[in-house]
């Protein structure tokens, strides 16, 4: 199996004005019988929101589906997260 990306994006929208708190978190990680899950995280930033996870065969496929929901998050308007250390 080809390498797996080794850090999860985590992305942020926040937006005052709106009352709006967002996150969301993606991730590829290898499945027990070889295929790969796309992981995804979302909602309300302070909560552990809301969990899906969607299995492909091959690594090309869901790397194919994390680039396209990475991408239409970051039209939306969420941009990476910052730590605070």
């Amino acid at each position: 199996m080809p390498q797996l990306p080794p850090d999860p994006v985590h992305l942020r929208r926040v937006d005052a004005a709106r009352n709006l708190r967002r996150f969301y978190l993606l991730s590829l990680q290898p499945t027990l019988f070889g295929g790969v899950a796309v992981v995804r995280n979302w909602g309300r930033i302070g909560t552990s929101g809301r969990t899906m996870i969607q299995t492909f065969d091959d690594i090309a496929k869901a790397g194919a589906a994390f680039d396209r929901l990475e991408r239409t998050k970051r039209r939306r308007g969420y941009a990476p997260a910052v730590e605070n250390r």
